[in-house]
């Protein structure tokens, strides 16, 4: 066994620099933070052949003293922490020292500084050899050179990709730096072509506030601006505003920033930037709750865009537990999980998420003025009532009473035993008497479960009075049906084309998941229970989930083998076969047996459930549907809390303005 001894300082900074230093775009990273730290308002990154042949960056910060500048290629020498305990209130992106000692031990490197009223030095290091400092003619602020990145470890530089990936991994890691400080003039240049130029945005105000903003205007104007300079006007005019505030015993954690609408989602998750205290991070907690905000508007596969920052004390987050202090740990993150949810999913509520619409609220009229008196405080209310039957449905409790407005009947989410499921909507007066898109009020006599439309009001004259969003389309003409696919409905804006089956399927999935939270679902007893043969698989994961199954109304029993008894069936589904039903069930929860998701819960498969029996139970598409079908549909979307997208994520709606069909027809005048 050989001698134990100390490792060469060289071979320290080397193993150091695997773990911080993995590509070109690391050193970036470490040099713009140290930027930053340094105070400075503008900031020059200049690479060549993608940063393996040079990386210049360049600051007007407040600059490196002439003596302390071997200090700064030491490893663990730093001016940010002098002590353990500052290492739990960390106020800056850099506080190890170890960055440019890691560097310098793969690289030839210069530094070149200077600070206001004192002479600029000169640095070089190459390997393990340093020379200096030296006088040097230079400005305020620091110049690192990093030439030739792994000359001295082959095997590393042999890693590396070719030029133009490596420089797209220079502009990610810009990018998360320029988005946390958009007070900062950043600009980056490849082979002398420039790639970014981001002129500062303006810094907000003590009261958050972006400059130049109106006072009270609560959406950061000016990081919009940033991400629309980083990914286009497009992406950033689809940006919706969330913001929180919760307070704790150790200081208040704000959440701030924006999500994108549905329509913008990607296939990989590479656009959700988080930031704790201007820090980009990455959490798998904070990104399985964004996916959870966005369950029922994406389609399988697609991930949500967002742009968040948390504010937060310090002392309750621990920056120091990634070599490259890309996670943090928090001390409680179950709070921080609820907060992003909760802000997301209010906010969605609040928001006309139908694909083409203008990004109206729910506190707006069609024609963008605000709504007021009783229709504003009704949407006040079923705000609140929406929210806390969400709550109900996440946690299992019971959600807190809330009170309609004056005039309006106390809600009954369900009704007793044999009546008839009713759409409760709120007539405003100047309604009441308003004419409707459907002939006859009365139920639909086809068997196919569409959505009973009749009103709880008792007065003929508004029983099947449209909600006040909806009633433009339902005034202004008869819905058409297109090949037996499509409803086309005139509106007061141009015209909306509607997904029959998507908004069928959506709103039997509402209804659904408000009757489970009620108790199990109306059942139909089999006179004869009905034996399924399943791979052994699927009977397993059947009987695993015999209690969640009976929640949704389908009752199944072992019978030996790999054979199940289906002894009842829900009633909403009696025109399928239990035999087909169940296969496809047991399909479907053997492979989430196999392949089980993050934080997966019994709500999670009960709501998956839902989706397909929905989807079976909904109108098809190609069904032929008669004039009082298509007014029921129709009347019952207004009651239907996420009506703009199908349960499977897919929108239920187009909308067209008339601006947009006469520009298409070439109508300019």
């Amino acid at each position: 066994m050989p001698a134990i001894k100390p490792l060469p300082p060289l071979v320290v900074n080397q193993i150091a620099a695997g773990e911080v230093v993995e590509r070109p775009a690391s050193v970036v990273k470490e040099l713009l933070e140290n930027a930053v730290d340094a105070g400075a308002t503008r900031v020059d990154v200049a690479i060549e052949a993608g940063g393996a042949e040079l990386i210049r960056v360049v600051d007007n910060g407040g600059g490196i003293a002439a003596d302390e500048l071997p200090l700064a290629v030491t490893n663990h020498a730093t001016s940010k922490i002098a002590s353990a305990e500052e290492l739990f209130r960390v106020g800056t992106l850099g506080f190890r020292g170890e960055a440019l000692a890691s560097i310098a031990a793969v690289s030839r490197l210069t530094i070149r500084s200077r600070q206001q009223g004192a002479d600029g030095a000169e640095l070089s290091v190459s390997g393990h050899a340093v020379d200096g400092p030296t006088p040097a003619g230079c400005p305020v602020g620091t110049t690192v050179e990093v030439r030739d990145l792994f000359f001295n470890t082959p095997v590393r530089r042999k890693f590396l990709r070719t030029a133009g990936t490596e420089a797209g991994h220079v502009t990610e890691a810009l990018a998360r730096v320029a988005l946390a400080s958009p007070a900062v003039h950043f600009t980056l240049t490849h082979n002398g072509r420039t790639q970014h130029d981001l002129p500062p945005c303006g810094r907000p105000t003590a009261d958050g506030t972006p400059r130049g903003a109106p006072a009270g205007a609560g959406e950061d104007t000016a990081w919009r601006a940033r991400i629309a300079a980083l990914f286009g006007e497009e992406l950033a005019e689809a940006l919706i505003p969330v913001e929180s505030r919760d307070d704790r015993d150790a200081g208040p954690v704000t959440l701030s920033g924006f999500v994108a609408h549905p329509g913008q989602s990607r296939s990989h998750a590479r656009l959700q930037y988080l930031f704790v205290n201007n820090r980009a991070i990455r959490d798998r907690s904070l990104q399985h709750a964004l996916g959870e905000a966005y369950r029922g508007l994406l389609l399988t596969g697609r991930k949500p865009i967002c742009f968040l920052r948390l504010a937060m004390p310090p002392a309750l987050v621990d920056v120091n537990v990634h070599p490259q202090k890309l996670e943090v740990r928090f001390a409680d993150s179950g709070p921080l999980y609820s907060q992003l949810l909760g802000t997301l999913r209010q906010r969605f509520l609040s928001t006309d998420l139908r694909s083409g619409a203008s990004g109206s609220t729910a506190t707006q009229r069609d024609d963008g003025s605000p709504a007021a008196g009783g229709e504003a405080e009704l949407v006040a209310w079923a705000k609140r009532g929406l929210a806390a039957q969400q709550r109900r449905f996440d946690e299992g409790g019971t959600p807190a009473a809330t009170h309609p407005p004056a005039g309006v009947p106390a809600f009954r989410p369900f009704p007793a035993a044999g009546e008839p499921l009713e759409l409760h909507r709120f007539v405003r007066p100047d309604h009441a008497a308003a004419p409707t898109a459907a002939a006859d009020p009365r139920p639909v006599a086809d068997p196919r479960p569409v959505a009973d439309p009749r009103p709880f009001a008792a007065d003929p004259a508004s029983e099947a009075a449209p909600a006040p969003s909806e009633q433009p389309a339902l005034r202004a003409g008869k819905a058409l049906q297109l090949h037996n696919r499509y409803l086309v409905v005139p509106t007061d804006r141009g015209m909306e084309v509607i997904d029959q089956h998507a908004l069928h399927e959506r709103v039997l999935y509402e209804q659904l998941r408000e009757r489970v939270l009620a108790g199990p679902l109306e059942t139909q007893k089999l006179l004869v229970p009905e034996p399924v043969d399943l791979a052994p698989a699927e009977a397993a994961a059947v009987l695993e989930h015999a209690a969640t199954l009976r929640q949704i109304g389908l009752e199944v029993q072992p019978f030996g083998g790999d054979t199940v008894l289906v002894a009842s069936f829900p009633a909403l589904l009696r025109r399928l076969t239990p035999g087909a039903t169940l296969r496809e069930i047991a399909a479907q929860l053997a492979e989430k047996a196999a392949a089980p998701t993050a934080r997966e819960t019994a709500r999670d498969v009960v709501d998956d459930l839902l989706h397909t029996m929905s989807c079976k139970a909904a109108v098809k598409y190609g069904d032929p549907l008669s004039d009082e079908e298509i007014a029921a549909l129709l009347a019952a979307r207004p009651d239907t809390e996420n009506h703009h997208h199908c349960p499977h994520g897919r929108p239920t709606s187009l909308v067209f303005t008339t601006a947009e069909l006469d520009r298409r027809f070439g109508r300019n005048g």
